[in-house]
C-alpha cells in the first residue's frame, strides 16, 4: 500500500481502489518511516467497528449489557485480531460495512430518508476502498425485496443515494474499465489460490464461521436463528437473508474467508437481544456467558500475539539491502541502463519502500498491480531481476546470468540485450497470479 501510495497513486490498480494507498502515503508524509503512524488508520477503523457494533445493538433495542457484549464480540473477531492493525483494505472494510448496516437498521426504525442519502455517500467511499461493497449493496437490495421491508425500495432517496455512490466511485470504476477490469479477473486468481491458502471451499466454509470468534459464533448463530424465526425481528430479516446469500456465494466462488467480517456484528446483536429477552423472563445461568467471553478474549489475544510474532519486520529491508548491493556492484554505465524488476508485486513493493534508504531506482514487476504501472523506459536495455528464476523474461534478452543470492529463496539475475519493446514484453507476460 505504501509503495503504491508513494510512487504509483492513481484512481485504481489491478486489485485495489485508491483510498488505502492514499492513506498510506498521507501517513508516511506526516510521519515518515513511522510504523505506528502507518497503522493508525487501521487501528482507528477497527475501534470504530467495535463502537458501531454496540450502536447496532442499541438500534435493535438491546440494553446496555447486551450492547457491551455485542461490542466485545466484534472486538474479539479473530480476523480483526490477526489483521486489524495492518493498513490494508480489509482492515478498513468491516467498519465501512457496519456503518452501512447501522444506517440501514436505523432507517428501518425511524424511516428518516436522510439516512439513505448518507448511506449512498458511505457506499461510494467504501467502493474506493474495496469494490466488494457493490456486491454487498446488490445482495441487500435483493434481500429486502425478498424479506422486506419493501417500502425501502420505493423510497426515491434510496436511489438518489445509489446515484451519489456511483458518482463517488466513478473514478475507480472508469479506471477499471479503461484497463480491462482486472478486478473481475482477480476472482479466478483468488479461487485458484484457495486450495493452498485456505484448504479449498471446505476450509473457507469453516473459516468464515471460525473467524467470528467464540463469542461471535455463539451470538451470531443464535441471532441468525432469531432473525429468521422471530416475528418481532421480521423487519430485520433481510440481514439474515443477505448473510446467507453472501456466505453461499463466497464459498461457491472460493473467495477469501474474511470477506464477511463486516456482517458478524448485526447477527451478534440480534443474538445478544435474544439473550437479554430471556433474562427478562427469569433467572438464567451466567457461567456459560462468562466462559464464552473468557474464551473469546483469550483466543483473540492469542491471535493478536501470533500475528505480531510471526511477521518478520526485517524481511523487506533485507531483500532491498541485498538488491542494492547487487545493483551497485554493476558498472556505473550499466546501472544507468538497467531496470529493476521483481518477480512478484511483493518484492517490487519492498524495493520501492526502501529505495530512498538504499539508493535504488524505481522498481517494476509484471505481477498484479505493478503489471499495470508504466513499464521501464525505452533506454533501459538490461534488467536486474529479483526472483527465484528469470524464466518469464529470459526469452526476451540475449544473455541471462545469476549474480547474487538475495535470501528468502530469491536470487539476482542480470539480463542484457533486450530484443523486444517493453510494451510487448509487458503485454505478453503481465500476470495477476503470484507464483
Amino acid at each position: 500500500m505504501l509503495a503504491i501510495g508513494r510512487y504509483h497513486l492513481d484512481w485504481g490498480s489491478a486489485d485495489q481502489p485508491p483510498l488505502v494507498p492514499a492513506l498510506a502515503a498521507l501517513m508516511d508524509a506526516v510521519a515518515p518511516g513511522s510504523q505506528p503512524a502507518l497503522a493508525s488508520p487501521a487501528a482507528l477503523a477497527t475501534g470504530c467497528a467495535v463502537v458501531l457494533a454496540g450502536l447496532i445493538a442499541r438500534e435493535f433495542g438491546c440494553d446496555r449489557r447486551a450492547q457491551v457484549v455485542t461490542a466485545l464480540a466484534q472486538a474479539t473477531v479473530l480476523w480483526t485480531s490477526l489483521a486489524g492493525h495492518w493498513l490494508t483494505p480489509y482492515a478498513l472494510e468491516p467498519a465501512q460495512w457496519l456503518l452501512l448496516i447501522w444506517l440501514l437498521i436505523r432507517w428501518v426504525r425511524l424511516r428518516d430518508d436522510r439516512l439513505l442519502i448518507a448511506l449512498g455517500c458511505i457506499a461510494g467511499v467504501a467502493a474506493l476502498t474495496k469494490l466488494q461493497v457493490i456486491l454487498l449493496c446488490s445482495v441487500l437490495v435483493v434481500a429486502v425485496a425478498v424479506a422486506g421491508p419493501r417500502d425501502l425500495l420505493r423510497r426515491p432517496a434510496l436511489w438518489l443515494g445509489a446515484v451519489i455512490a456511483a458518482v463517488i466511485a466513478s473514478p475507480t470504476l472508469i479506471w477499471q474499465q479503461v484497463h480491462g477490469w482486472p478486478q473481475l479477473q482477480m476472482a479466478s486468481v483468488v479461487g485458484g489460490e484457495a486450495e493452498a491458502l485456505y484448504g479449498g471451499r471446505g476450509g473457507i466454509a469453516v473459516q468464515l464461521i471460525v473467524f467470528a470468534g467464540v463469542l461471535g459464533v455463539a451470538l451470531g448463530g443464535y441471532g441468525l436463528w432469531r432473525l429468521l424465526r422471530d416475528d418481532d425481528m421480521r423487519e430485520y430479516r433481510f440481514l439474515a437473508v443477505a448473510f446467507a446469500v453472501l456466505y453461499v456465494m463466497v464459498v461457491a466462488t472460493a473467495g477469501r474467508p474474511y470477506y464477511l467480517v463486516g456482517l458478524y456484528a448485526p447477527l451478534a446483536a440480534a443474538g445478544a437481544l435474544g439473550f437479554a429477552r430471556r433474562r427478562e423472563h427469569g433467572p438464567t445461568r451466567r457461567w456459560p456467558g462468562w466462559l464464552a467471553v473468557a474464551a473469546s478474549t483469550a483466543l483473540a489475544s492469542g491471535a493478536l500475539v501470533l500475528s505480531v510474532t510471526i511477521t518478520r519486520s526485517d524481511v523487506g529491508e533485507q531483500i532491498a539491502h541485498r538488491t542494492a548491493d547487487a545493483f551497485h556492484a554493476l558498472p556505473v554505465d550499466q546501472q544507468q541502463r538497467t531496470a529493476i524488476v521483481g518477480e512478484s508485486y511483493i518484492v517490487a513493493a519492498y524495493l520501492d519502500g526502501y529505495s530512498e534508504r538504499f539508493g535504488l531506482p524505481e522498481a517494476h514487476s509484471l505481477n498484479r498491480s505493478y503489471g499495470y504501472f508504466p513499464a521501464p523506459r525505452p533506454e533501459f536495455d538490461s534488467v536486474l531481476y529479483i526472483g527465484r528464476e528469470a524464466a518469464s523474461l529470459r526469452d526476451y534478452f540475449d544473455t541471462s546470468r545469476q549474480i547474487a543470492d538475495i535470501g528468502e529463496d530469491l536470487h539476482a539475475f542480470v539480463l542484457t540485450g533486450r530484443r523486444q519493446s517493453w510494451e510487448s514484453i509487458w503485454s505478453h507476460e503481465r500476470t495477476l497470479t503470484v507464483s
